[in-house]
């Protein structure tokens, strides 16, 4: 009955006219910068932090975490269209959902993608619900011992989870930790490589890192594509709703992808963008004999990744909300927001802002259904949008980044911060880096290093307290364990042909 209390204060807050207001905007806003390739949901929430200062608490979130699914609902789009995904978590959509816009079938995957959505964000809305409050109890377990070694694991999972090359999944993260040891010390007060630039003791923002690595580096990359490449299937779209043949064929891939995705989502370094790739792989498997073969237009290849991704970023809010640690970019960012508005993230936020905690995950329902509305009635609007010329879109989107980070500290610095991260973004994708573990390394760094310390000064020096305490040892075994499953040459085989699938 405490669910159904605590569901019923949720949607008490999450149904009034702000609130609703402003998640109606953060689908729309995400579905929009979704359908935009170049534009991700990392740096829109990256640029509307500073706007969020004049709000509350509540409807500020709300619409945040709106922004996040709705990014996986638009980005579906273009990679759909046009074959750019407008979200990495779309990449693997864009397989066979391509081709079956090049057969004159981009209705029916854009709304298996839509249904498919639809149904694995309520699905992981209900299971934050119902495995947030436990989590909660656990999380008043953890000491600076135990957030230390969770932390460790997560970065590991970042870096074994990570698509591409171990090695550069590794590096990201080195470079992540590094770039996080910029600022002031905590205990000492002694300013830390800032090489005597005052902008660097308080450490370099995370929004021009964010914006740069994704934003920037994104538009330079599309760029650089030719134009005629591009193929825009705006007259194909028309009988928008699946056969029943469709259905038959999507409806598992819709279930084991809503499961697979809430399940990743939780971990450090999954989420929406792991969900997908694991979703198609495991669809390859399981599909005996495809009606359409997988890669030629397999409506399974639009179904399960679609599911998945939707499923996989309702449900890495768990981590987020119930034990303060953010699973990837997005949540780092949600934790940022969340300190601006002088709210501590972690177990306590169920406790002391219930009605920030169940407002939000009663929002999440209320957004899917709008995002139902705004992906299928109005498709032909967002078709349209992909008929702009990038060479107009990008100097509006550079513009809008340039306002969003100088509104930050009123300073020029961090606009050519995050155009220098541009660069390094820019030379990521060349490299084919990911990164994202990158920004994991940034945010934790920090974190892990304050936890370290404490732990240490606790124990008076004695590095035996992460081993003699059972729940940090458990973790710290999981991370040993994941860095041995991952050195098997089989196993290390298997992931290798996953991600080359998914490319």
């Amino acid at each position: 009955m405490d669910l159904l209390t605590n569901l019923g204060l949720g949607f008490q807050t999450a149904l009034s006219f702000q609130n609703l207001a402003y998640a109606f905007f953060g689908c729309l806003l995400g579905t929009l910068i979704g359908v935009l390739p170049g534009l991700g949901p990392v740096a829109t929430i990256a640029m509307l932090l500073p706007s969020i200062y004049a709000l509350d608490a509540t409807p500020a979130l709300i619409m945040l975490a709106g922004i996040y699914y709705g990014a996986q609902y638009g980005g579906s789009t273009t990679a759909i269209l046009i074959n750019i995904p407008g979200e990495s978590s779309s990449v693997v959509t864009a397989i066979d959902g391509y081709q079956m816009a090049r057969s004159g079938r981009a209705g029916p995957a854009l709304a298996t993608a839509a249904l498919g959505s639809f149904f694995a964000g309520c699905v992981g809305t209900l299971i934050i619900a119902a495995f947030a409050p436990p989590l909660t109890e656990v999380a008043f377990k953890f000491g600076p011992a135990e957030y230390f070694s969770l932390m460790v694991l997560g970065l590991i999972g970042a870096v074994v989870l990570a698509s591409g090359s171990l090695v550069k999944a590794i590096s990201m993260i080195l470079l992540g930790l590094l770039l996080g040891q910029i600022n002031t010390d905590v205990i000492s007060g002694v300013p830390r490589f800032s090489f005597d630039i005052p902008e660097l003791t308080d450490g370099i923002n995370f929004v021009a890192i964010a914006m740069g690595v994704f934003g920037f580096g994104e538009i330079i990359a599309n760029l650089g594509r030719p134009a005629e490449h591009r193929e825009v299937f705006t007259k194909d779209v028309k009988g928008l709703w699946p056969t029943r043949q469709d259905f038959r064929e999507a409806a598992p891939a819709v279930l084991r992808g809503t499961a697979l995705g809430s399940i990743l989502g939780i971990l450090p370094g999954g989420g929406a963008l792991l969900s997908s790739f694991a979703s198609y792989t495991l669809e390859k498997k399981i599909t005996r004999n495809p009606r359409v073969p997988f890669g030629k237009g397999a409506i399974q290849g639009v179904a399960g990744p679609e599911s998945a991704n939707n499923a996989g970023s309702q449900t890495s809010f768990i981590p987020m909300l119930t034990l303060g640690i953010p699973p990837n970019a997005v949540m780092a960012l949600m934790v940022g927001a969340m300190t601006i508005k002088g709210i501590q993230p972690g177990p306590q936020v169920m406790t002391s802002n219930p009605d920030l905690f169940w407002g939000l995950i009663a929002s999440m329902w209320i957004g899917n259904l709008m995002l139902v509305i705004l992906n299928l009635p109005l498709i032909g609007i967002w078709i349209k949008l992909l008929t702009v010329p990038y060479r107009f879109l990008f100097p509006a989107i550079m513009a809008f980044c340039c306002i969003g980070l100088y509104t930050l500290n009123n300073n020029n610095f961090d606009i050519f911060m995050a155009a220098g991260f541009g660069v390094v973004g820019y030379a990521f994708w060349k490299l084919g880096c990911e990164p994202a573990p990158l920004l994991l390394g940034f945010i934790l760094g920090p974190m892990m290093e304050e936890n370290l310390r404490r732990a240490l000064l606790l124990s008076r020096g004695d590095w035996t307290t992460f081993l003699s305490r059972p729940l940090s040892a458990t973790l710290l075994a999981a991370a040993v364990a994941m860095v041995v499953v991952v050195a098997l040459p089989s196993i290390r085989r298997k992931r290798e042909v996953a991600f080359q699938d998914a490319d």
